[in-house]
């Protein structure tokens, strides 16, 4: 890239994130700095407020949404006295605006874009009034402007219905604070660390699923075990969605939280099953067997956590055997500005060689893949990544994160996935590169805050040997608003 292209690019990214900040701040700013109740932090929100003695990870991008998400509220909890009797009726309102420019190698070769993304979602749902019997919809509606591409599922999915349920809630089923509860219907999931099944909370559409689960205990109590039988829902952009019927996920989550203050356990397994009806893509069964356990060391400060896990199955006409470990530790500092420091590992085997009948590539579900990389250029797939984390709270309505992390691949033969380079003679190496990340979120009130983040990718051996090769970057600006 020429110095007049960057500096072109740079003075249009910075007037397109100033214009950003003022169409979707402004006229709004106004309202929004009045007096309200206020809601917890922005996907910070506890899911209820949990019970004295659990842990909670403290470890990059595991937080969990809550049910229903962190924008919802009763009506009672909005400050209106006509509304004090409502707390039956749940109701959340979610806009999100974000412009991105990026130059990077989610397009083929080098490609330049600048878009906006505009997200918005609607929450409607009754609780306890008509018990055991519960009801919840979610709408959203997800749109691009100004790409210079055509558009893509992962950006459009317009007015589409991401939770579509009903539930039965039986309270204290098993004991004080111990219920049973079976939904059915579209719904979104996320269990774990978000590394293999997630709601997507950086990408512009979201997973949904539409099948059965059955959740004995919930996410306050000392165990909770969860078991579920979904179909991915395959987004369409402005048509309507629908189940994929040659696809089933099925899973088995517990959770063990009272077992030690030093480790609380959660073991999963789940069952992809793919049946295809057309007979140039291949029958699939994959099984994920693993552990997910996080907690203090000691009274030392530092704090840990892991996932391990083990596939195996088929792949058409291959055996599956896959393998694949995330562990990271950090210390908190006892200052005020709450500086936190942290490290992490991640590696997912790849496929060695195409051709010995085995399948090595480790299938990483329905991830969300803004967790490995800011830059969305990685997936927990055939890589080797050590990465080093600063966070810190200035004041406490601003936060900030940087990051700097090494990419390998676990096998030089296999693909970097997601651009889709490869080099099946393993000749290339194997050093894919470096990246650079920081991330700054302000909230302005209780229902306004404002993220701005860049991303800068140095490329490695194995890059510059496969093909065009020059550093990449995402710069993002974006508000959320809740009402």
């Amino acid at each position: 890239m020429t110095e007049t292209r960057a500096a072109y690019h740079c003075q249009r990214t910075v007037v397109l994130a100033v214009v950003v900040l003022l169409v979707t701040g402004h006229g709004l700013l106004a309202q929004a700095t009045q007096p309200v109740q206020t809601p917890p932090p922005i996907e910070e929100k506890d899911t209820p407020p949990k019970k004295p003695g659990h842990y909670k990870s403290k470890a990059w991008g595991v937080r969990l949404e809550s049910e229903p998400p962190g924008y919802v509220k009763t009506l009672n909890q909005f400050g209106i006295t006509a509304l004090e009797d409502m707390g039956w009726l749940e109701f959340g309102l979610e806009q999100r605006t974000r412009f991105e420019y990026r130059s990077d190698y989610r397009r083929p070769n080098l490609a330049d874009d600048e878009q906006f993304l505009l997200r918005t979602r609607v929450y409607v749902g009754i609780r306890d009034i008509l018990d055991p019997l519960r009801f919840g919809i979610e709408l959203q509606d997800s749109r691009q402007f100004h790409s210079n591409f055509p558009d893509r599922t992962r950006d459009v999915n317009e007015a589409e219905f991401i939770q579509a349920f009903a539930e039965l809630h039986f309270k204290d089923a098993l004991g004080e604070g111990y219920p049973v509860q079976f939904r059915a219907g579209r719904m979104s999931l996320e269990y774990l660390d978000r590394r293999l099944v997630a709601r997507n909370r950086w990408r512009n559409t979201t997973n949904a699923f539409d099948g059965f689960r059955l959740r004995l205990g919930q996410p306050v109590a000392d165990w909770q075990v969860d078991v579920f039988a979904v179909q991915p829902v395959e987004r369409r952009m402005t048509a309507r969605d629908h189940p994929d019927e040659e696809r089933w996920l099925y899973g088995l989550v517990g959770a063990w939280r009272r077992w030690s203050g030093f480790i609380t356990l959660e073991p999963y397994y789940f069952i992809l099953d793919e049946d295809r009806k057309d007979r140039k893509q291949p029958d699939r069964e994959i099984h994920t067997l693993g552990l997910h356990a996080f907690g203090p060391i000691g009274v030392t400060g530092l704090d840990y956590d892991f996932d391990t896990a083990f596939q195996f199955g088929s792949d058409g006409d291959r055996r599956h055997r896959a393998f694949a470990f995330r562990g990271g530790m950090g210390y908190t500092f006892q200052h005020a500005w709450k500086p936190r420091l942290s490290v992490s590992a991640m590696y997912a085997s790849g496929d060695r060689n195409p051709d010995d009948g085995l399948s090595e590539r480790y299938d990483r579900l329905f991830q969300a893949t803004h967790s490995p990389s800011t830059s969305d250029l990685f997936g927990w797939q055939n890589i080797i990544s050590p990465k080093l984390r600063l966070t810190f709270r200035p004041v406490s309505k601003l936060r900030i994160d940087m990051s700097y992390g090494t990419y390998w691949l676990a096998s030089d033969s296999d693909a970097w996935v997601i651009p889709g380079r490869r080099d099946p003679r393993g000749d290339s190496g194997d050093f894919v590169g470096q990246e650079l990340e920081l991330r700054v979120r302000y909230r302005v009130n209780p229902r306004m805050e404002l993220e701005m983040g860049y991303s800068h990718f140095f490329p490695g051996a194995f890059f510059e040997n496969t093909g065009p090769a020059d550093d990449a970057d995402l710069f993002y600006v974006q508000t959320t608003l809740r009402f």
